[in-house]
């Protein structure tokens, strides 16, 4: 099955109204399995970007949208409904600009949907307390909006990742500005569009644009009038960030890399698990925060399975993500494939490439094709060794028993997930609580609920998001003190 030509435009919505851009500027968006242009998106300027702060601050400022629970909660199922109306065009399109397989995307839509019934559901339960210290003397403690809150989404999952921080903003009563990822500008604004057509969502509540730069990224940061703001990206963006944050002491919640290590504990069915750690580094195209990206495996089953992961990577379908029998697309771009095949290379210096990353043949050539790769490198300290991949290629080690596996998972700053695989579930258990990662699987990789709260630790940033702490970030608690009347 092969896309449909997509012949849309990206645009800024902003004080409720959708804008072309005054000079025109427009940057392409890409199908990064064929290299044809799918459409455009107009590029913001810093003066439409202060514009959207402007409309949010106004609306927060001006309106009652932060203290009517029951409109918001109507706003989020509105959207939710919108989305599942448009559910099959927006998983094509996802999948058009993103790469990614069909299936993968409809999960991805799927999950928005979720997501947003999850916190219609909490928005209506957003309570403080009340104390009575003495007598005639009382404390409310009230919880409320933090105000204006920026959010900053990546491409690797540009659905989803928006509304797991705009759901919870808006269930708070913040009013948002949101910048959409440049490599996927298109689905962005299709979602925008899903949340423009709530006729109950007062103008300048939710303010959006694309840019391909980062002025306007910039300018959401240092702004006063932007109180909170939530970014998944890079851990070295993330660094910047809270340093241009810190002039306007801005609250953050920062989803930054990851280099997830799987535990493979001797007990296990050791190919079963291989094809599990296969598929967790070849998620997204191990474009991921939380994919697989080393594998520590008990020295007593090494051999064995090495071969069998080497097999089961090896036996993963890469393709167009439109072809059913697809089970890894394409990467966003060539130069990150470029990039694997430098690491992949740079691997071969201090260790040994057991199944190197390549184009594949019978590809289009246009297409950021890479097949997955598996390396050996056993040394920590390595050249390369603590460097988040973001791709396709997965490092094999060895461990002796469970303090050494504990000490290597642990030895890189990343901290945002790990699994652990036996079948000794307690021993798994006792693992899992020493691991530094914000998300700990057993038996399984990837799993990620609206309901559960996630998480980083160490470079991998702070805050959280999902659950019912996701929505901390955008309320704040003030204290109302009063004594009665003699």
């Amino acid at each position: 099955m092969k896309a449909e030509k997509v012949e849309t435009l990206g645009r800024q919505w902003i004080g409720g109204e959708w804008l072309e851009h005054r000079n025109g500027a427009v940057f392409s968006s890409v199908n990064p399995a064929n290299g044809n242009i799918l459409g455009h998106a107009a590029d913001a300027d810093v003066r439409q970007v202060q514009s959207a702060i402007d409309a949010a601050r106004h609306t927060f400022d001006t309106t009652q949208w932060s203290s009517s629970p029951r409109l918001r909660a109507q706003v989020l199922l509105r959207f939710a409904a919108n989305i599942a109306a448009r559910a099959d065009g927006l998983a094509r399109l996802l999948t058009a600009e993103n790469g990614k397989p069909l299936a993968v995307a409809q999960a991805e839509i799927r999950n928005c949907i979720s997501e947003l019934e999850y916190y219609a559901g909490l928005t209506r339960q957003i309570a403080g307390r009340s104390l009575q210290t003495s007598p005639g003397v009382h404390s409310l403690l009230q919880r409320e909006a933090s105000g204006v809150a920026a959010v900053i989404t990546p491409w690797n999952a540009p659905a989803i990742l928006l509304v797991r921080s705009l759901a919870p903003a808006l269930a708070a009563g913040c009013t948002v500005v949101v910048k959409g990822a440049r490599q996927t500008a298109l689905v962005h604004t299709a979602m925008m569009e899903c949340l423009a057509a709530v006729d109950e969502l007062p103008h300048g509540v939710v303010n959006s644009f694309s840019e391909s730069g980062h002025a306007g990224a910039q300018t959401l940061v240092r702004s006063p009038s932007v109180d909170v703001l939530a970014y998944t990206g890079s851990t070295s963006v993330g660094r910047q960030i809270m340093a241009d944050g810190a002039q306007t002491l801005k609250r953050l919640c920062l989803e930054l890399g990851g280099k997830a290590p799987c535990i493979v504990f001797g007990d296990v069915d050791v190919r079963a698990t291989a094809t599990s750690v296969a598929r967790a580094a070849t998620a997204l195209a191990g474009q991921l925060c939380t994919a697989a990206s080393r594998v520590l495996v008990d020295v007593r089953i090494a051999d064995a399975f090495r071969d069998a992961l080497t097999e089961s990577l090896d036996s993963i379908v890469v393709g167009d993500g439109f072809d059913p029998a697809t089970q890894m697309g394409p990467l966003i771009d060539h130069a990150s494939c470029e990039r694997m095949e430098r690491l992949c290379d740079e691997a071969s210096h201090y260790g040994d490439v057991l199944l190197p990353v390549r184009r594949p043949p019978g590809q289009d050539e246009r297409g950021a094709f890479l097949r997955p790769g598996l390396i050996a490198v056993q040394d920590l300290s390595a050249p390369g060794a603590g460097e988040e991949v973001f791709g396709p290629l997965l490092n094999f080690e060895t461990f002796t028993d469970a303090q050494d596996a504990i000490h290597r998972a642990n030895f890189h700053p990343f901290g945002l997930a790990a699994s652990v695989w036996s079948r000794d579930v307690g021993h798994a258990q006792a693992v899992a609580q020493r691991v530094r990662a914000g998300t700990v699987w057993i038996n399984t990789h990837n799993v990620v609920l609206p309901e559960v709260e996630m998480g980083g630790l160490r470079d991998s940033g702070f805050g959280l998001q999902h659950g019912v702490d996701g929505l901390d970030l955008f309320l704040q608690t003030r204290h109302i003190y009063r004594e009665d009347a003699a």
